[in-house]
């Protein structure tokens, strides 16, 4: 009854659930946060006021004035001037292609969020794919993996770095300093672009076609032509009168009349009969509803060769119609709900033809499958319909954006004032959030961004995420969990050399960060590994740095980092693409970083 009692024993109960709650995606990981910090504070671990501290910790408020500044950077071109520099000298031979982009992107996502990075280049790199005629897979895992090394160069290079710097001023160590682990970044991120410039694409498989749409979606069985029969009791109503989309499924692509192509939208275009539908259904599910709807169906010999893909693809993009890919992106509302839910078609006015998650492509019952962050949308629908989705925030259209829609002239302001931010903060006039939210502030008194822009800037989940776990680690000092944890460390590898307990540490934490989420990581071991150098009398800032390094670098799965979720789909990979890659990356930093840190910050205290 005492064991079940003691307050360090019930934190590590609920850190263990709360491991398997984020690994079984039970939850959104932010919900599981939220809901891991109200029982701590149910089980009086934390107080009220420490439950909600995350909130107001300046990990938190930091991690959230730099989606801003990103989303700045963003809008006003800078990012996107750099496009035709990149066209210009990546070549056509990949290995040349990944080294550019390495060189570029490097000193980028050193300071600006990596997600943010990944989103802008992904349809650079398609468009440079088409034109370089190879396959997009072939860069778009160094494209994840460059910025994940980019951003560990400096400690606003991404939110982990920001969390593990706000950790370490809260066990009493003090912040990280803004290039307090540059030396060791750039060494990685030069050895990482050496790996996966002369080696990765050796391992890298086309997995996708230059022209993947239709190929890549293999849609063709499940895009057919019916025709209204004289009989059907459509003829004289709308599309939304008749029922058609919503009692089956199946979508209306095209209505076909007398050779005329009518494009979106169609649900107030009257039917009538000898009308030719083009729709997006199984053959099954057509000859379910043939006799109820009284449609008959054309032959299927257009559509059903591999040769007559092209005259599908031209079918599907007559007229004003385009066929585009769409990504959904992790602060998207779509996530979680369904196509009909949302009223998908009503909304951006195009229809989704098929989803593909990872390796698998979903084409039948579309309405009815929850969508999820890094999902790829084959959709189609009018030019203009596809360029209004270009402008949200929420989805990821897979073609280079437009420039008229950026603020090209602020663009001088907002490099200005970013490296305000990082002058401030590296000479240490103000701490890096004060430094942060006055350059957000600049932002908008400069009109670089708009007010309302703001709130659609900031990852939501995230930031929900950090505040609801940072109060687990109050929890753990609290009941004396990260003490205990750390004496279990001490007392079986307390005799190791100081190099064989950072890889130790680097090891178990690259593990569980492609596990878990990499904040959640750094949370859960970085005042354990702290807390057994303090024990050894070795350098608390040698094992944070450590820990912090091994959370931000994931490679091995899909999963364990946002960048590599988003390019999962798009770049039609198979899961174990990213160990092959992935797997001697994490193998050699796990043996290589500890020996960096050494070598740089040393591994005893300083007399």
């Amino acid at each position: 009854m005492d064991f079940i009692l003691d307050p360090k024993f019930q934190t590590l109960l609920v850190i263990v659930l709360a491991l398997i709650a984020f690994i079984a995606e039970w939850l959104p990981v932010d919900i599981t946060a939220l809901l891991v910090t109200s029982v701590l504070m149910i089980l009086g671990l934390v107080t009220p006021d420490e439950g909600i501290a995350g909130f107001g910790n300046s990990a938190t408020i930091t991690v959230l004035m730099m989606f801003i500044l990103s989303a700045g950077v963003v809008k006003t071109g800078v990012t996107q001037s750099l496009r035709n520099w990149l066209l210009r000298w990546g070549g056509a031979r990949p290995r040349r292609q990944i080294f550019v982009l390495g060189l570029l992107i490097g000193p980028i996502t050193a300071f600006v969020n990596n997600t943010a990075v990944v989103a802008i280049f992904m349809p650079i790199i398609e468009s440079w794919c088409q034109k370089s005629r190879i396959s997009p897979s072939k860069l778009l895992i160094p494209l994840s993996y460059l910025t994940i090394l980019g951003g560990t160069i400096t400690v606003i290079g991404t939110t982990t770095n920001i969390l593990a710097s706000g950790l370490s001023k809260d066990l009493g160590y003090g912040e990280f300093s803004l290039f307090q682990f540059s030396k060791l970044g750039l060494t990685v991120f030069a050895i990482g672009l050496m790996y996966l410039t002369f080696v990765a694409p050796r391992l890298i498989p086309s997995r996708r076609s230059i022209s993947a749409d239709l190929e890549t979606f293999n849609v063709r069985e499940y895009v057919s032509e019916v025709v209204i029969a004289p009989r059907s009791a459509l003829i004289n109503q709308t599309l939304r009168q008749s029922g058609l989309q919503r009692q089956f499924d199946l979508d209306v692509l095209e209505i076909i009349r007398n050779g005329n192509h009518f494009p979106q939208p169609l649900s107030d275009k009257i039917l009538r009969a000898g009308d030719v539908l083009l729709v997006r259904s199984s053959t099954e599910e057509l000859l379910n509803i043939r006799d109820q709807a009284g449609l008959d169906l054309l032959p299927q010999v257009k559509f059903a060769e591999e040769s007559n893909q092209e005259s599908l693809e031209h079918e599907l993009s007559s007229g004003e119609e385009e066929i585009s890919e769409v990504l959904i992106l992790s602060n998207s509302r779509l996530v979680g709900t369904t196509l009909k839910e949302i009223r998908f078609r009503q909304r951006y006015n195009a229809t989704v033809l098929a989803i593909r998650r990872g390796e698998e492509v979903v084409r039948d019952r579309l309405g009815q499958v929850p969508l999820r962050f890094g999902d790829l949308l084959l959709v189609q629908g009018p030019r203009d319909s596809l360029k209004g989705m270009q402008t949200t925030r929420e989805l990821l259209v897979l073609e280079p954006r437009d420039a008229e829609n950026l603020r090209v002239s602020k663009a001088g302001l907002a490099i200005g004032i970013v490296a305000g931010v990082i002058v401030i903060a590296a000479l240490k006039i103000l701490p890096i959030m004060v430094a942060a939210l006055l350059g957000v502030i600049s932002m908008v008194v400069t009109k670089c961004l708009k007010p309302g822009e703001l709130y659609g800037a900031v990852r939501w989940d995230v930031i929900f995420l950090l505040a609801g776990l940072i109060p687990l680690g109050t929890a753990m000092r609290n009941s004396g969990a990260t003490d205990w944890l750390a004496n279990q460390v001490v007392s079986v590898g307390g005799h190791f050399s100081g190099y064989w307990k950072l890889w130790f540490f680097y090891l178990v934490t690259a593990i569980l960060t492609e596990l878990l989420s990499n904040n959640a990581t750094v949370l859960l071991m970085l005042p354990i590994a702290a807390k057994v150098a303090e024990i050894l009398s070795l350098s608390p800032l040698s094992f944070m740095i450590t820990v912090t390094f091994a959370a931000s670098n994931s490679y091995v799965t899909p999963i364990g980092y946002q960048t590599n979720t988003m390019i999962y789909g798009p770049g039609g990979y198979k899961f174990l693409d990213f160990m092959r890659v992935g797997l001697p990356m994490t193998i050699t930093f796990t043996f290589l970083t500890p020996l960096l840190v050494i070598w740089i910050f040393g591994i005893t205290l300083a007399a």
